[in-house]
């Protein structure tokens, strides 16, 4: 994770402070392209805040760079065409279609247009079918439960062709059912070339969902590498207090996937 060459998005001694405490003191890691990296940690570790951070919506100090260019030196506009990031959850209320809440993710692509053009059109069209809520187009955004919505957040996220895609605990309330079809879904997305950095909860399913790990606690990285080696380290267990026992859990995967 430490070639920049294949760096999505690359963490140099970043800081965040909110309400005068640093939740985010001196990070540097990277996340590749072609690759899911999971951020991982207990409650309170800084995960959130960090992704905020690189998406855009909290100040912070030291250095970001998105596809070997300085953060800082993109507007507003560039950089939502980089990097876009999906909430644990949307606070939309008002009656939009699931196409039209799709056709946001477009903004950036549409300085100085009035209306969606082919382009903008096709890029909805895709995203949608990747997430498979073409079905969900014409339904009010309002009225999907909370599986259907996070893949519709994904999709919008989809339509800004951005090759950085941050997630903030995408599986978050969501049934197994539901968890999986998310996962899968990150993993499809970065083999496509793009990056996916994910915060995520659960252990067992970030050891079977992605690629690269980076470990927080108390604002810190404690552990970065491929998850494979991550999670070998005995860091791991001692940051959450548990002991890792090997194949000592349920498996589940959808009913489409190979034995």
């Amino acid at each position: 994770m430490d070639d920049a060459r294949d760096a999505g998005i690359a963490v140099s001694s970043v800081r965040v402070v909110r309400e005068g405490r640093a939740v985010v003191d001196g990070v540097s890691f990277s996340a590749r392209l072609g690759a899911v990296t999971g951020l991982l940690g207990p409650n309170g570790a800084g995960k959130s805040s960090i992704v905020k951070a690189l998406a855009g919506i909290l100040p912070y100090e030291g250095n970001v760079q998105i596809l070997g260019t300085i953060a800082r030196a993109l507007d507003s506009m560039a950089r939502a065409r980089l990097v876009a990031y999906v909430p644990q959850q949307s606070e939309l209320r008002s009656s939009l279609s699931v196409a039209a809440v799709v056709g946001h993710g477009r903004y950036a692509h549409q300085i100085g247009r009035v209306r969606p053009n082919e382009g903008d059109r096709a890029a909805v069209a895709r995203a949608l079918a990747t997430t498979e809520t073409t079905a969900l187009a014409g339904r009010l955004f309002t009225t999907l439960s909370h599986g259907e919505r996070q893949r519709v957040l994904i999709a919008r996220a989809l339509a800004t062709e951005a090759r950085v895609l941050l997630l903030d605990e995408p599986t978050s309330a969501l049934d197994v059912g539901h968890a999986l079809k998310v996962y899968a879904l990150m993993r499809r997305v970065a083999q496509e070339g793009r990056c996916v950095l994910s915060v995520l909860h659960p252990l067992e399913d970030a050891h079977d969902w992605t690629d690269d790990t980076v470990l927080m606690d108390n604002g810190r990285i404690l552990a970065s590498g491929t998850t494979a080696a991550v999670f070998a380290e005995g860091v791991l267990g001692t940051t959450f207090g548990v002991r890792i026992i090997p194949n000592g859990a349920l498996g589940f995967r959808l009913p489409s996937a190979a034995p």
